[in-house]
């Protein structure tokens, strides 16, 4: 089972979408602390029902996300570590808390003869990016560009000419919160967890997931979820065998978890 980790499995103070009173909140875990200050948690319950999942012996529980390995290794979920997790969107992958070389130089060789180099979608961002709304540019394990934005100035025909223009050059764009994405097309969760699928003899695959970014990795799953909040709920994006909750915020992270529960445990006879 394959999970995309922010806005899908763990939430920051500003994404939980708690509406109702505090009495009826639910409890919290923080799971990642970063610079002493708590930044992303889960609900005590969903926490507890992955822990359980991950001591699984029949359970391969795969933490995905676009982060890089720096930032992915803040998270502490509860439970025995993780033995793989998709990094980068796709292109690292983790086994055993290390890069996974064999993977690393086929990822490359796919960028360098399918993608525009990094250097040039960078340069673009860099070039068209207006400073009234640019709060920080990134590049991420020598793969992709992000920029860190101010969303209520960012320009919606800016967006959508970038859009253009990366894909004409083999690149994908995608606004999650206050980061605008751009990664090279062939750079995917799915194709990662096809692999640890392949290495892991896995009978069935599960996924979850909220953005544009995630939606190879839903489709590539026998069984999918997406949360009713982020880019795949504001376009209403659906798909054959991918369910679409009704919960929002950190809730439908514990829902998220439950299905997994539910259908990623193989059935045992008495």
């Amino acid at each position: 089972m394959a999970s995309d980790l922010d806005r899908t499995l763990i939430y920051s103070a500003a994404a939980l979408g708690l509406t109702m009173p505090d009495p009826r909140a639910p409890r919290l875990l923080c799971v990642e602390v970063h610079e002493s200050k708590p930044l992303s948690f889960m609900t005590e319950t969903a926490a507890a029902l992955l822990a359980e999942l991950a001591a699984d012996p029949d359970v391969v529980f795969v933490p995905t996300t676009t982060r890089t390995r720096k930032q992915y290794q803040r998270i502490r979920f509860p439970g025995p570590p993780a033995r793989y997790a998709i990094c980068a969107n796709g292109g690292q992958l983790l086994v055993d808390g290390e890069p996974d070389r064999d993977w690393r130089r086929l990822v490359a060789r796919r960028l360098e003869a399918e993608c525009a180099p990094l250097e040039d979608v960078r340069a673009h961002l860099l070039a068209t990016a207006d400073p009234t709304w640019l709060r920080k540019e990134r590049v991420a394990e020598d793969l992709f560009a992000y920029l860190v934005v101010e969303r209520a100035l960012l320009p919606e025909d800016w967006l959508k000419a970038l859009a253009e223009w990366a894909g004409a050059r083999g690149w994908t764009v995608s606004l999650q919160g206050r980061k605008v994405y751009a990664v090279p097309r062939p750079l995917t969760k799915s194709a990662a967890m096809r692999e640890v699928a392949r290495r892991t003899g896995a009978a069935t695959t599960l996924a979850a997931g909220d953005s544009l970014l995630d939606a190879d990795l839903l489709l590539a799953a026998d069984r999918a979820w997406r949360p009713g909040h982020g880019e795949l709920a504001d376009a209403a994006w659906t798909a054959p065998g991918v369910t679409a909750l009704t919960a929002a915020g950190v809730l439908a992270g514990e829902e998220i978890v439950r299905q997994f529960a539910r259908h990623g445990r193989p059935i045992r006879a008495n």
